[in-house]
């Protein structure tokens, strides 16, 4: 199968690339296809985002399409940065702008809880749409810790981890992420879809 990843987030196309690893799959991403558009994120919830994004180039490609949304969504501020997680700061803001608004608002909070949300679409032209939600728990600290990852790796402590994400290696974040949760659910499907034994759930 030819799957066309939604993103030009290199990091992301690193990730998703490792744990889909040992499928049948040749994976393009959308420098492979300048002619599709850019697809404005403009949904209510992480799951309406990914599959715009996902339906959006599977039209334009022909071929199945992956995309996901995903985010912090921290308790004390209501939920936010939530889908505005990647312009917190601002349209153009980079990850440390991002952290450096985050840290500040929570300057004078106790309550530290927070989670990390992913939602994966797959588009299949002529088969429909399948989501695969992953969710992590976790704390926020008060200051960045760790080299690796990126987006807010280096402020979340994932629940019963004394060590950010960004101070994992790949393979521990890997097994305890959220985006590592919907890819291992999305792994399954295509596992079973290929055996040709078909799946029970997750259609839109």
């Amino acid at each position: 199968m030819e799957l066309v990843l939604a993103t030009r987030n290199r990091k992301k196309i690193v990730e998703i690339k490792r744990i889909a690893a040992g499928l049948p799959l040749i994976i393009d991403t959308l420098d492979d296809f300048p002619e599709c558009p850019e697809v404005e994120e403009d949904g209510a919830t992480f799951e309406d985002n990914a599959v715009k994004k996902a339906v959006t180039i599977a039209a334009c490609t022909g071929r199945p399409a992956l995309a996901d949304d995903s985010g912090l969504e921290v308790a004390a501020l209501h939920g936010a940065p939530g889908i505005h997680s990647a312009r917190y700061a601002g349209e153009h803001a980079n990850d440390a702008e991002n952290i450096s608004k985050l840290l500040w608002e929570m300057r004078a909070i106790d309550n530290r809880a927070a989670r990390f949300v992913c939602c994966i679409a797959l588009a299949i032209p002529a088969d429909g749409v399948h989501v695969f939600p992953g969710v992590v728990e976790g704390r926020i600290g008060k200051k960045p810790w760790g080299a690796h990852g990126f987006g807010y790796d280096p402020v979340f402590y994932p629940s019963g981890s004394e060590r950010t994400f960004a101070e994992m290696d790949d393979d521990e974040k890997d097994a305890v992420s959220h985006r590592g949760r919907s890819l291992r659910a999305l792994k399954h499907f295509l596992e079973q879809w290929f055996s040709g034994k078909g799946y029970s759930g997750g259609k839109t």
